[in-house]
């Protein structure tokens, strides 16, 4: 599968920083096992599969939460609440809210972000793709050209629509990534949105093109 790397490195990342992942061959059992229980979870969302999602996130966070960890937990749930942001499915990231007290002031600011929030003093500490998005609905409207992993993309654009400021060309690629990757969750998300901007110019076999698109992937869960 095309998209594995890029989204396992975006999904771990929180988690590998927070346990100090270094090259030394003894690895935790636990370890292993919620990195991939948690890359196949969000595999599974993105692939529109909500039965392999839910059973792969909890055996993700049964392992995680064996080491007693608020905020390896918290880590993981954002991971999660951002593949939802990807498909444009908004609101409170309930997972990590429930960890909020007990979580790293980077991670409280990154949920907020995914919320739609953010305070331009708090940019430094969104991870560093992110950074880009968030700089650049005020700015430069093409940073987002700059961010070459799938997921990040996709986040990153989610952020931006929710806010009112992603442009068609951002929406397009947006489709295009998901597209590429094979994810049909935020693919059907992104080619609604990307027919209902067609209809609004008056753009009637775009979006009758788009509509038929749509057709093709059927609904989004299995």
């Amino acid at each position: 599968m095309t998209h594995a790397r890029p989204m396992k490195t975006m999904v771990w990342v929180a988690v590998c920083a927070l346990v100090a992942c270094s090259s030394a061959p003894k690895v935790a059992d636990w370890q292993i096992q919620a990195r991939g229980a948690l890359d196949r979870s969000i595999a599974a969302y993105l692939e529109g599969n909500d039965r392999v999602e839910a059973a792969e996130l909890a055996r993700a966070r049964q392992h995680i939460a064996s080491t007693g960890r608020p905020d390896l937990l918290a880590a993981a749930e954002l991971s999660h609440c951002a593949a939802r942001v990807a498909s444009l499915v908004f609101g409170p990231c309930a997972g990590f809210e429930t960890l909020r007290p007990d979580a790293l002031e980077a991670q409280k600011i990154y949920a907020d972000y995914l919320g739609g929030h953010i305070a331009p003093a708090n940019i430094a500490l969104l991870p560093p793709n992110q950074q880009i998005a968030a700089r650049s609905s005020a700015t430069n409207p093409d940073a987002l050209q700059s961010i070459d992993d799938p997921l990040s993309l996709l986040v990153a654009t989610g952020v931006l629509f929710q806010s009112g400021k992603a442009s068609p060309a951002q929406v397009a690629r947006a489709v295009d990534t998901a597209s590429s990757q094979g994810w049909r969750r935020p693919l059907l998300a992104w080619l609604g949105v990307q027919e209902r901007y067609a209809r609004q110019a008056g753009q009637t076999d775009m979006a009758d093109r788009i509509l038929r698109r749509k057709a093709l992937l059927g609904t989004e869960q299995k």
